[in-house]
């Protein structure tokens, strides 16, 4: 299973990037992940837990977009979603094509975070009165 390698890794990203903002809590990171990119969703969902735990980052969301694979035929001069990856035939003609242009991917889309807590570590919280 090296999802949960891909984890980790991602994990070690977003902790490198957090600590820019000293404080500040993780609340969720985005990654997007194409068709082709030989990963089990499940699975790098049942890792997050694993990978994340004891870290700064434990109790963030992970969310996964999953990408569709979308080639660019030459004879049509379109881009096309595939239904499948079995064949990599343009839909609409029929040519066989390998000019993918999306449905590799396999990165980190955005990191969202509460700097709440880091401003109030710097004394810089701001109170406000609420009415009752």
């Amino acid at each position: 299973m090296h999802e949960l390698s891909i984890v980790a890794s991602v994990v070690d990203s977003v902790t490198e990037s957090a600590a820019a903002y000293p404080g500040a809590r993780v609340l969720e990171v985005r990654l997007r992940v194409g068709a082709l990119a030989s990963v089990v969703v499940d699975s790098l969902e049942f890792c997050w837990g694993i990978a994340t735990e004891g870290t700064h980052i434990e109790g963030a969301k992970l969310v996964v977009h999953t990408l569709p694979v979308i080639l660019w035929c030459e004879p049509c001069g379109k881009a096309s979603e595939l239904d499948g990856v079995q064949s990599f035939r343009c839909p609409h003609c029929g040519e066989a094509t390998m000019d993918l242009r999306q449905g590799r991917e396999l990165e980190i889309e955005s990191i969202e975070i509460d700097e709440a807590g880091a401003i109030e570590e710097a004394g810089e919280a701001k109170e406000t009165e609420v009415p009752r």
